[in-house]
């Protein structure tokens, strides 16, 4: 194990590079959700990404590793895992100079309860709380975008007051409406396209999250700050009409 410089001043992070299948490594810098790991993912699979690692085709971080695709040349001239692990343990030795200032702020508009949140009363007995009082603890506070993953444009955001640790539902729905915004163990989640899902819906976004003509597709990506701002269901039906 061995050390990087993490943001927003130098600080001893320790890494392991591990296997995962014949195609994948994984560089994990720890074992909890945590924003300040979240960002050392973000800064080590950028400084991964500009160094265009001969045969790597992809890098994703997530909320506590990265993942390295590769392409091994089945003429031996293509990376192995151990060739590639020893480049990857030298760059990040070097240090990640990630950027404190993270990515965008976004606003996203919610319209919390009733037919657009059906979970909000439940999540907020379970959590001790009014209906009000979750829609403050949800949307007061920025929110990290983590990362993409399920499906494209699904963002994974937190880290939530623990008021709001709550596990997923003991029956998943098999359809979700796109925009749900759901919650569960301090994250939120927002459904990109229907989809099936576990979470606790407290509330439902106008906005298009994933558009393949768009550029990006996903509305939200890895680092953004996001504000989940409060709206009327007549300001959701207003925005949803005005959508492109």
């Amino acid at each position: 194990m061995n050390a990087i410089s993490a943001p927003p001043s130098p600080a001893e992070t320790s890494w392991r590079i591990l296997p995962q299948g014949d195609r994948c490594l994984i560089v994990s810098f720890g074992d909890q959700i945590d924003a300040s790991i979240g960002r050392t993912c973000l800064a080590a699979a950028r400084k991964l990404r500009d160094a265009s690692l001969p045969g790597v085709t992809d890098v994703v971080p997530s909320f506590v590793a990265v993942a390295v695709h590769y392409r091994p040349d089945g003429l031996g001239n293509g990376p192995t895992y151990a060739s590639l692990a020893e480049r990857i343990e030298a760059l990040l030795a070097q240090g990640v100079a990630a950027d404190a200032a993270g990515g965008r702020e976004v606003d996203v508009p919610v319209c919390y309860g009733g037919e657009h949140g059906p979970d909000l009363i439940e999540v907020a007995a379970a959590a001790g709380l009014t209906p009000d009082g979750v829609i403050a603890l949800h949307s007061q506070p920025r929110s990290m975008v983590f990362m993409l993953g399920f499906a494209p444009g699904h963002a994974y955001l937190g880290v939530h007051d623990e008021k709001l640790n709550l596990p997923r539902r003991a029956s998943p729905r098999t359809a979700v409406p796109p925009g749900a915004v759901a919650v569960a163990n301090r994250q939120t989640v927002i459904y990109p396209n229907r989809l099936p899902g576990g979470w606790h819906i407290i509330g439902t976004t106008p906005l298009t999250m994933f558009d393949p003509l768009r550029e990006p597709a996903a509305l939200l990506q890895p680092g953004d700050s996001v504000r989940f701002v409060p709206i009327t269901p007549e300001e959701f039906d207003r925005l949803r009409e005005a959508r492109p």
